[in-house]
């Protein structure tokens, strides 16, 4: 009797992975830049300058750029294109009052639901680590996101989400005309040591103390966040 071969085994297809867009390269590379201080303030952001350098159209970077607009990193005039968002005392205080406003109550919650705060803790190791501005700024940032985003209400950290880009980049500012690490650094370990030992109302005061006194001693004699 012939024997029939048994068939191999199909070897099932790799999956693709997925390309990111030319405007989402374009997007996550210029905010990395504004927000590590590469690109200053005020700075014009000319989408032929861009395009060239990217190595793509001019379209990507206008769509990158809107998006950037809508986040609050980039201004754009119809006359004179776009530009890194400036920073003062006015826009500082805007961007902080919605923290003072949502940030403490986000984490109070946080601590009531008994949320680990794994992610918090990481961030502040990462921070400590980092031996460049850039990667411990992003870590500050990271340390945040975590404090708020267990809280139990998505929409609360959505409108967090909405504000952190403005806010780091009047932290990038700040830390270039002072740097304030290591004071910073104190608050948030004081921050979390609260919130990990359940006390939601006294980790909810620091982050309060800790988000005004950053303003105010950013923009000393410019009037205080309310």
């Amino acid at each position: 009797m012939t024997s029939v071969p048994t068939p191999a085994p199909a070897v099932a297809a790799p999956v693709p992975v997925p390309i990111p867009s030319r405007t989402q390269v374009v997007l996550e590379s210029v905010r990395h830049r504004i927000l590590s201080g590469e690109l200053r303030p005020g700075q014009p952001l000319v989408e032929t300058e861009l395009a060239r350098e990217y190595g793509v159209s001019k379209t990507p970077v206008r769509e990158a750029l809107k998006t950037l607009a809508g986040t609050g990193l980039v201004e754009m005039s119809q006359y004179k294109g776009g530009a890194v968002r400036t920073v003062d005392a006015a826009m500082a205080r805007e961007v902080y009052d919605v923290r003072l406003l949502l940030e403490p109550e986000a984490l109070r919650r946080t601590v009531l639901r008994g949320a680990p705060l794994r992610a918090a803790r990481e961030a502040l190791v990462r921070a400590d680590a980092a031996d460049d501005a850039a990667v411990r700024a992003l870590a500050n940032r990271e340390f945040h996101r975590a404090l708020y985003t267990d809280c139990g209400n998505p929409l609360l950290g959505r409108l967090l989400d909405g504000v952190r880009d403005q806010a780091a980049l009047v932290s990038a500012v700040a830390w270039a005309a002072d740097p304030s690490w290591d004071r910073e650094a104190a608050e948030h370990a004081e921050i979390l040591r609260l919130a990990l030992a359940g006390d939601a109302d006294g980790a909810a005061r620091a982050l309060h103390r800790h988000i005004e006194s950053f303003v105010r001693r950013a923009f000393p004699g410019e009037g205080d966040a309310e």
